[in-house]
């Protein structure tokens, strides 16, 4: 058994893996090259460092066995990325699709490990046990206190300047304000899931507070979107009726706000109305790009022949703000509805769960990742920390410790067993 002090020491570390492994989504430097590298370098570390330590804590514990369960859900996601390294044989860039393959399967490596460990440590920690919503919490929280931070000692770095220099946005060249704003809300919905389960509520309530700050200053629509839909499902789940009513009234009182500082930006409804020139970019793919090569697509992660599509009467981009056309114009119908079974296995999962911590840490992930994911690189995009989060919802599901005895638990009770026959006949 691990005591208290191991679980707080090991909880320490695992937040601390989060906080670099979610940096490394950052971008760093101006420069490309120098950028991935960074990136790449970072990510893989905290793959090897939580390798480390699993290693190093078997030793004192035994050899665990694991069950894992909805299945199906895995499946279709490991058949999305075959299909995947598949279209190398027909991508319209093979470098870029290999890497992205490269990263996102890294991603998926260590959301089972990570799950694994979190699983087997919980088996043999007693009555505290390591929760995702805290590391998490805890891990957001102070990435948003170097933004925060940042952004008042480097503004031009921390802040993006927008619609001719009227509207400054939380995230600057370091991070898109809208994938910020979605790590906000993900943070703020876990904190919620931590006021239900700590007697200690202050600390929460500023990681909380923090997050809304970070999310008021990143401007993002579809991010302060999710965070009313994530609030209104925790405040309504709640069973104080002064929580509800102190709730509802302060949403309804920033309505104003929000509708005039963040959706209606510099007076301009227009925008509003065509998703910042989304909607015709979108039709444009459909229309043009798509019919090219509707069945297998262009390649992982390649939306044309070129690396940038540009319609008829559109802006040109590298991807599509959307990660669902993302994926029809990667991977054509067919990789499209492999993306769409594997969703519904996930979604099942969660109907079917009577688990209500799990069932509360899976809608604030998956409340605000699915809504970036309409507007931006998405849970099947081009890698971000979005596809991260969607893998700790999968494995959510599947990983658990083997309802069976681990190895070192049949050794111990067999010797424990032939003990006793040897008394009995004594």
């Amino acid at each position: 058994m691990l005591d208290n002090k191991q679980i707080k020491q090991l909880t320490v570390l695992l937040t601390i893996i989060l906080f670099f492994k979610i940096a490394g989504f950052f971008t760093v430097s101006e420069s490309v090259a120098i950028t991935r590298v960074v990136k790449i370098f970072v990510r893989l570390m905290m793959t090897v460092f939580l390798l480390f330590i699993f290693a190093r804590i078997k030793p004192r514990t035994g050899v665990a066995s694991f069950t894992h369960n909805n299945r199906p859900a895995i499946v279709f996601y490991l058949l999305y990325f075959l299909l995947g390294f598949f279209s190398m044989l027909w991508t319209s860039d093979l470098m870029v699709t290999t890497l992205q393959l490269i990263m996102d399967v890294e991603l998926l490596f260590f959301s089972y490990i990570l799950f694994r460990f979190i699983v087997y440590v919980n088996h043999y920690s007693g009555d505290r046990q390591i929760r995702i919503s805290h590391l998490l919490a805890i891990s957001i929280w102070m990435i948003m206190l170097v933004m925060l931070i940042g952004k008042t000692v480097l503004p031009d770095k921390f802040f993006r300047l927008t619609h001719g220099g009227d509207v400054a946005r939380l995230g600057g060249f370091l991070m898109n304000p809208n994938e910020l704003g979605m790590l906000c809300v993900i943070g703020a919905s876990m904190g919620y899931v931590e006021l239900m389960k700590v007697k200690r509520k202050l600390f929460v309530m500023i990681v909380i507070l923090t997050m809304v700050y970070g999310l008021v200053l990143t401007q993002s629509r579809s991010s302060m979107i999710a965070f009313m839909m994530v609030t209104g499902i925790f405040v309504n789940g709640s069973n104080s009726r002064l929580l509800k009513l102190g709730m509802y009234s302060a949403m309804i009182l920033a309505v104003p706000f929000i509708i005039n500082s963040i959706f209606i930006k510099a007076g301009d409804i227009q925008e509003v109305l065509s998703m910042t020139g989304r909607l015709p970019f979108w039709q444009a793919l459909l229309t043009e790009a798509l019919p090219e090569e509707p069945l297998w697509g262009f390649g992982f992660m390649r939306i044309y022949y070129t690396d940038y599509f540009a319609g008829v009467n559109t802006y040109a981009a590298k991807m599509t703000h959307n990660t669902f056309v993302q994926v029809l114009l990667n991977l054509g119908l067919v990789g499209f509805g492999i993306v769409l079974i594997q969703m519904f296995f996930t979604l099942r999962a969660y109907w079917s769960s009577k688990d209500k911590y799990k069932r509360l840490v899976f809608l604030g992930i998956f409340l605000p990742a699915l809504v970036n994911s309409f507007t931006e690189f998405g849970i099947f995009g081009e890698t971000n920390f979005g596809i991260l989060f969607y893998q700790f919802l999968i494995m959510l599901w599947v990983v658990e410790f083997n309802p069976r005895l681990s190895v070192s638990e049949k050794i111990t009770n067999n010797i424990i067993k032939h003990r006793q026959k040897k008394l009995r006949d004594v």
